[in-house]
C-alpha cells in the first residue's frame, strides 16, 4: 500500500503536516483519502473482510462501519458489476469516504458506490428512516469496533469510536444485518477470536451455514482474527475452515495467499 497526500484536486501535496493521506490499495486499483493522525486508518483487516465476498458477486453490499470506504471499494474493485453502500455513523469519517469516492483515482468505481450516514444499531422504523431499508442488500459485511476499552485507551474520539466495543455490539449490528439483507443473502464479520461466542449467539435464528476462518500471523502463532461468513435463513451447520497464515516462517513479508488476498486477487473462502 502506497501513501501520499492529495490536495483538493487530487494533486500530491508536499506538506508533511497534512491531516490526511492518499493511500493505494489493490496495487493502485483504488485509493483511500483517510485521516493521517486521527480516526481509523484501513489496512489488512478491511482487505480480508472484503475478500470474504465471493469473487462472482454481482449484487449490492452494505459495508457497516465503512470508515473511509476500504472494504466496500475492495469488493467493487474485485467484483466488476457489484455495488456498495458505505455505511458510517461518524460524520467526519463519512466525509473521508465521500472524498475517497470523489477522488480522480476512483472515477471508474465511484458510480457503483454511495455513502450513507447511519447508525447501524437502530431498529425498526428508525433504521429504515435512516436509509437502511429491510431486504435491501445482497450481502452485509462489518468490521465493528471489537477492542476492549483497556486495549485501546486513546484521547482521540474518532479512533475510540472506531476501535472500542460497546456492550451488545454484535447483537445490535447482526440484528440490523439480518433485517436489511435479502433472504439467502450473505454476512461477513471480522473480529478477534475472543468475540466468537457473542457472534455465534447473535447469528442464531438469523443466519446459518456459518463458516469460521481463523487468521494467524504465522503457522506457529495463535490466531489474531477470525472471519465469520454466514447466510440469511440458511439451515446448514457450523464449519471451521483451513486457516490463513499472513506470513511464512522467518519472513516479514506476506505469504503468497495473504498477498493475493490483500491485493484483490483471491477470495478468502476460495470462491
Amino acid at each position: 500500500m502506497r501513501s501520499e497526500s492529495p490536495d483538493a484536486t487530487g494533486r500530491p501535496m508536499t506538506d508533511a503536516n497534512a491531516d490526511h493521506s492518499l493511500d493505494a490499495f489493490h496495487r493502485g486499483r483504488f485509493w483511500l483519502v483517510q485521516p493521517r493522525n486521527a480516526g481509523h486508518r484501513a489496512g489488512m483487516d478491511a482487505m480480508m473482510l472484503a475478500a470474504a465476498v465471493p469473487g462472482d458477486f454481482s449484487g449490492e453490499v452494505a459495508d457497516f462501519g465503512a470508515g473511509a470506504g476500504a472494504a466496500g471499494l475492495a469488493v467493487i474493485a474485485r467484483c466488476g458489476t457489484a455495488r456498495a453502500t458505505l455505511v458510517e455513523n461518524e460524520p467526519a469519517m463519512a466525509e473521508f469516504a465521500r472524498l475517497t469516492l470523489a477522488h480522480p483515482h476512483n472515477t471508474e468505481l465511484a458510480s457503483r458506490a454511495r455513502v450513507l450516514i447511519a447508525d447501524v444499531t437502530l431498529a425498526g422504523k428508525p433504521r429504515a428512516e435512516a436509509g437502511l431499508a429491510d431486504n435491501a442488500y445482497d450481502f452485509v459485511m462489518m468490521n465493528p469496533p471489537f477492542n476492549a476499552s483497556a486495549d485501546r485507551a486513546t484521547p482521540d474520539a474518532l479512533k475510540r469510536a472506531a476501535h472500542v466495543m460497546a456492550d451488545g455490539l454484535f447483537e445490535a449490528w447482526i440484528r440490523s444485518a439480518a433485517a436489511v439483507v435479502k433472504p439467502r443473502g450473505g454476512l461477513a464479520v471480522i473480529a478477534r477470536p475472543q468475540s466468537l461466542q457473542p457472534i455465534l449467539t447473535a447469528l442464531k435464528g438469523r443466519f446459518g451455514s456459518a463458516r469460521i476462518l481463523p487468521i494467524h500471523p504465522r503457522a506457529d502463532s495463535a490466531a489474531i482474527r477470525i472471519v465469520v461468513r454466514a447466510t440469511r435463513a440458511a439451515r446448514g451447520g457450523l464449519s471451521l475452515e483451513p486457516p490463513l497464515f499472513l506470513h511464512d516462517a522467518g519472513s516479514g513479508r506476506f505469504s503468497p495467499r495473504a498477498d493475493a488476498i490483500a491485493n484483490g486477487l483471491a477470495s478468502l473462502f476460495g470462491d
